[in-house]
């Protein structure tokens, strides 16, 4: 017989109590804790549900190796089409390894996932809790060719999902979603945390044993976290956020963690009506179309992982009316604007703190690199002093409590970029130029020490 138990189980960090608490000890949360039906089996029982076939042999127990004798192998990974998850992912989806894809509901993260199934010439099995087979053929129907080699399996039991992936053998298996999934050794509500928590350890288990990489759909939270325990994050190989505004057709791709590759990556994508479209030059669409010369509007050069950017960020500065100004950032720190404004205001004389002061970054996404703080700057003074910069400009620096222009990292992808897409000017730090070679590039490159050298360049 199955032994039924109750616990109570945090449903911010996962932490486990045998009665209710308010507060929960672990993370600090308050009424967090959830009563949960933990049902667990016999060994006899267990060995009845396990998705494992009965003519298998059991799995040998690891023993310790002494880390000279490990033999160090070429990652495999499987290479898709879609070029923007690859470079998300490091190269390529790894052999064995179990990625979550979080993102807002409706932003697009089926859609996404359905594509890569379609267009990877391997065997997928597509498991979904959330849609029918008519459903997912529908979508299949607008946004690429079927194959015949993507199969639909509509099933919300791990042991029947793993069990028909054993026996399909797919390359590639993605779940949409992890809270819709349930393990028959639990008896709580799908979606819980300890169904969530147990489901992906399943999952995990599955990936490992069988060297099939798993690609997991998660909900997320009113505040943008991973919905589930903190747990579920540390379980999985990779970490993607899928996000986007949805008054623009642009959908962004993080990577918040990635233990085969870097954290810095982005992959940027545009959703049309046939699905997600790749966005291979990102700078074209990121800066405005207007053939105006316009105060307020600077064109900076960003980096997002290894790959240069050029955005633009718009300022407007005006009096304040009611007294108190305000202080708005749309895509940028507002911590940081607040600390330019002062620098300014310090260093330069300018009555910010008499004025209303809006700063947004054109296209709808979030930058937080310190390299564009002098393209801000310049936006900054261009609308405070109503003069226009040249559209064929651009900015590369960070600026300093003391109002230094300080250097930053890969000045020559930055300077490549804005030289391909036609600038003809770039202003940076006179402390980039050690080894920097510029007569290589067809653009002019002025050197800045101060921010009082900006403000004698452009505006005067």
């Amino acid at each position: 017989m199955a032994k039924v138990k109750k616990i109570y189980i945090c449903t911010n960090c996962g932490s486990q109590s045998p009665k209710w608490i308010g507060q929960c000890p672990a993370c600090g949360e308050w009424n967090t804790y959830q009563e949960e039906v933990i049902q667990k089996l016999t060994k006899q029982e267990e060995k009845q549900q396990s998705w494992k076939s009965k003519g298998s042999s059991s799995t040998p127990h690891p023993q310790p190796i002494a880390l000279p004798e490990i033999q160090s192998g070429q990652t495999q990974r499987l290479i898709t089409p879609d070029q923007e998850l690859n470079r998300v992912l490091g190269g390529g989806i790894v052999s064995g390894s179990i990625i979550l894809i979080g993102g807002q509901p409706g932003i697009g993260k089926s859609t996404l996932m359905l594509q890569v199934a379609l267009t990877v010439p391997v065997r997928i099995l597509y498991v979904s809790g959330e849609e029918s087979e008519e459903q997912i053929k529908m979508r299949a129907d607008r946004v690429g060719q079927l194959k015949s080699n993507c199969f639909i399996l509509t099933e919300t039991n791990t042991s029947k999902i793993l069990s028909h992936a054993q026996q399909l053998e797919p390359e590639l298996v993605i779940v949409d979603s992890i809270q819709t999934l349930s393990s028959p050794h639990l008896d709580s509500t799908p979606g819980s945390v300890s169904q969530v928590r147990d489901c992906a350890g399943e999952l995990q288990r599955f990936a490992k044993e069988t060297n099939i990489p798993v690609i997991i759909i998660g909900h997320i939270t009113k505040d943008g976290s991973i919905a589930g325990p903190k747990l579920l994050e540390h379980i999985v190989d990779a970490v993607l956020q899928f996000e986007g505004d949805r008054n623009y057709t642009y959908r962004i791709l993080r990577t918040i963690k990635n233990r085969f590759g870097s954290t810095d990556e982005m992959g940027i994508y545009e959703m049309q009506a046939s699905g997600l479209r790749e966005v291979a030059n990102p700078s074209e669409l990121l800066l405005s179309q207007t053939d105006e010369d316009l105060s307020g509007s600077a064109i900076t050069a960003t980096m997002e992982g290894m790959r240069p950017m050029l955005i633009e960020t718009q300022a407007l500065v005006s009096t304040a009316v009611y007294g108190t100004p305000q202080r708005t950032a749309t895509g940028f720190d507002l911590r940081r604007l607040s600390m330019l404004l002062a620098v300014l205001e310090k260093r330069m004389g300018f009555a910010f703190g008499q004025n209303d002061v809006f700063l947004n970054i054109a296209g709808g996404i979030k930058v937080d690199d310190p390299a564009i703080d002098l393209g801000i700057v310049a936006a900054l003074i261009s609308s405070l002093e109503d003069v226009a910069i040249p559209r064929d400009t651009c900015f590369a620096g960070e600026v300093g409590l003391s109002g230094e222009i300080r250097a930053v990292n890969r000045i020559e992808q930055r300077i490549q970029e804005a030289d391909r897409l036609g600038f003809s000017q770039i202003f940076i730090s006179k402390y980039n130029t050690k080894g920097l070679d510029t007569d290589r590039y067809a653009i002019d490159i002025f050197t800045l020490g101060k921010v009082e050298e900006l403000y004698r360049a452009l505006f005067q």
